[in-house]
């Protein structure tokens, strides 16, 4: 809060906040005793923090003398704390073209207002000529310097526009109070956002603004349907926000401060949602969360690695992002700084992991922008290297901040808040993203899980494997009704693998390596058959080079599985089927089919499963499941089965 000190003279305060001690100036721009008063009482009232008063006595002081430089300055600086830079202008010019002299760092403050709001060419002359009066101190020298260089970087940045047409998101999801912080899930059905909402009753929270979580789905002609509270317990009479959805919208990561379970002022928790109703939020504790502010978490399509924002000791700046990643018993491990590539002096704030888990979106001051926060892309290398971020481009990026960018798992469309047209309230707003900015295309698999028989609905475990690195990416449980999303990022082979007890699993493979140009969403219900005798179940993921026996390292997964299978069911007996595609001949498909059940049947001996449980059997090309006239169909021909052949109880 300011101090009066009633002695000092007219514009004081900002000359106090430079550093710069104007006790003995002598010389007043009136001599009207009227205005001084007005001046007086509006400086008193603005000490105090009543800036309507004051704006109101320093707007009537220069009514009454129009060359009142100490007016016009102190109104400039009202309008400079404040942040309203569109006024703080117009006073600080008029107040240099009656004294240019008396005060030169109102350069410097006339330049940073005007560089603020846009008017790049104006900063750039400002600053220019209070560096020229060699009377800046370090402090303001130095930051002159940067906004000069960002002043250049603007101008240039305004010669070549990216392509840029936001859509604001509508009445369904856009009211007369602040929309923002939106994230959505990979299907691009659900979306979540905070709204600033004024709360009623006759508590200690009412009149008082607060945030909460908001939901809107995806109606089938692509708009958003009307927007609904997520409710108890995730929101509260205080404030939440700053959240990250899981791929599936199974689950979420979000921001609370000040409340009795924080590590720090502010924290990360958790919580996952059943289909029906948000659990109770769990706060995710240390190592994350620390005595420190953290906030603006990210997740990893995958869950295991998480980005957020913190002033932790040991980062660059004010405000850094930090990466913890998730070790095998489902605990995260002591964040790490995303390193100087990616952080600056400056603060960088609401990273954005895209779906592919290797393109960062994120905001930054602390690198050449248009003023305030823009927003930057990094990707990651296959070496875990960051590239030097990008610009986003003007107009994505202006002299207003830009921040909580997020954008959906095709690359294409990104959505954020900004202030709307109609007011100074923000509002959700989505747009094509240019091509130079967009991440890898990333597919996903939708499923819902059923009993063959019953077609109830079964909750079940899936499990996703790269099988081009043999890392199991995702592991986890469906919900109540047997629902679940994986994503497949492009430039691997994955292998998934859906189960339940009492029910053989199922199996599927997807070959996205090398160059994957469509954008290929699968949806599909996936049924589980009892184990019975009789049934069978395809192990699509149980693979062998061309003409070859030989088990390739990616088959291990599944074939431990289907060891774990018959170790959870000792009475189970099956038969191993080998089955090719109608390339080559008869005999050596023949041939060929028998040798890779064998190869299967020796690895189960292997893992310990009795000889006598076991029987395998080549079929060639006689049982195919699909035309052998496309390479798809030919895939799917190719193929080891297993049949239960008696299940005892024991």
């Amino acid at each position: 809060m300011r101090i009066f000190q009633p002695y000092l003279l007219a514009f004081a305060l900002l000359l106090l906040s430079t550093g710069t001690d104007m006790a003995a100036q002598q010389k007043w721009h009136t001599r009207s005793s009227r205005a001084l008063r007005l001046y007086n009482e509006g400086k008193m009232a603005y000490e105090f923090l009543d800036y309507s008063t004051a704006e109101s006595r320093l707007k009537e002081a220069v009514s009454i003398d129009d060359k009142f430089y100490e007016a016009y300055i102190t109104l400039a600086e009202l309008y400079y704390d404040r942040k309203m830079f569109d006024l703080a202008v117009g006073n600080y010019r008029t107040a240099v073209q009656i004294d240019r002299d008396f005060f030169k760092p109102a350069l410097y403050y006339l330049g940073v207002s005007e560089f603020n709001t846009g008017q790049y060419e104006a900063a750039l002359v400002s600053l220019t000529d209070f560096l020229a009066t060699g009377e800046a101190s370090a402090k303001l020298g130095a930051d002159a310097k940067r906004k000069i260089a960002n002043c250049l970087y603007s101008i240039e940045a305004k010669k070549h526009p990216v392509p840029f047409s936001p859509v604001n998101l509508g009445d369904s999801v856009n009211t007369a109070f602040n929309e923002y912080s939106p994230s959505i899930t990979a299907d691009g059905k659900t979306l979540m956002f905070n709204r600033e909402i004024e709360t009623g009753g006759s508590d200690y929270f009412a009149g008082r603004r607060q945030e909460d979580f908001y939901v809107s789905l995806r109606r089938s002609d692509g708009t958003w349907g009307r927007a609904f509270s997520a409710g108890a317990p995730l929101n509260t009479p205080g404030n939440e926000g700053a959240q990250s959805i899981g791929a599936g919208g199974q689950y979420m990561y979000f921001t609370a401060c000040d409340r009795p379970d924080g590590e720090g002022r502010c924290d990360i928790y958790f919580s996952s949602f059943d289909g029906i109703r948000w659990s109770d939020p769990v706060n995710i504790g240390p190592p994350v969360n620390s005595q420190y502010w953290e906030s603006q978490p990210s997740i990893s399509n995958d869950g295991k690695r998480l980005y957020f924002v913190s002033n932790k000791p040991g980062g660059f700046g004010g405000l850094d992002i930090w990466i913890s990643d998730m070790d095998s018993d489902g605990k995260w491990k002591e964040p790490v700084n995303a390193g100087p590539v990616i952080n600056t002096a400056g603060d960088e704030v609401t990273p954005f992991i895209h779906f592919d888990n290797k393109t960062l979106y994120f905001s930054s001051e602390g690198r050449p922008n248009m003023g305030g926060f823009d927003i930057y892309v990094s990707r990651l290398s296959a070496g875990g290297l960051w590239s030097e971020p990008a610009n986003l481009g003007y107009p994505v990026n202006t002299h207003n901040d830009e921040m909580g960018l997020t954008i959906e798992s095709n690359g294409y469309r990104a959505y954020y808040a900004s202030t709307s047209t109609m007011g100074r309230q923000k509002d959700l707003f989505w747009f094509d993203l240019h091509e130079s900015a967009r991440p890898e295309k990333v597919s996903y698999l939708k499923g819902r899980v059923f009993d063959y028989d019953t077609r109830r609905s079964l909750r079940a475990l899936y499990e996703l494997v790269n099988l081009t690195t043999g890392e199991t990416v995702i592991a986890a449980s469906t919900s109540a009704n047997g629902e679940f999303l994986v994503c497949l990022p492009s430039g691997f082979s994955y292998g998934l693998n859906v189960s339940a007890p009492g029910f053989l699993f199922y199996s599927e493979n997807f070959p996205f390596e090398g160059e994957y140009s469509d954008y290929m969403p699968l949806v599909k219900d996936i049924l589980l058959n009892t184990i019975k005798p009789g049934e069978k179940m395809v192990l699509y993921n149980v693979l062998f080079n061309i003409n070859s026996s030989v088990l390739l390292k990616s088959s291990m997964p599944e074939l431990e599985k289907l060891s774990a299978l018959l170790a959870d069911n000792p009475g189970l007996k099956i038969e191993i089927g080998g089955h090719t595609d109608d390339t080559g001949s008869d005999e050596l498909n023949q041939k060929l089919s028998e040798e890779r059940a064998v190869a299967v049947f020796r690895f189960l001996v292997a893992e310990g499963v009795e000889p006598a449980r076991l029987t395998y059997r080549g079929y060639g090309k006689s049982v195919p499941v699909s035309d052998n006239t496309t390479p798809e169909g030919r895939r799917l021909n190719r193929r080891t089965e297993v049949k239960v052949t008696d299940i005892t109880k024991k």
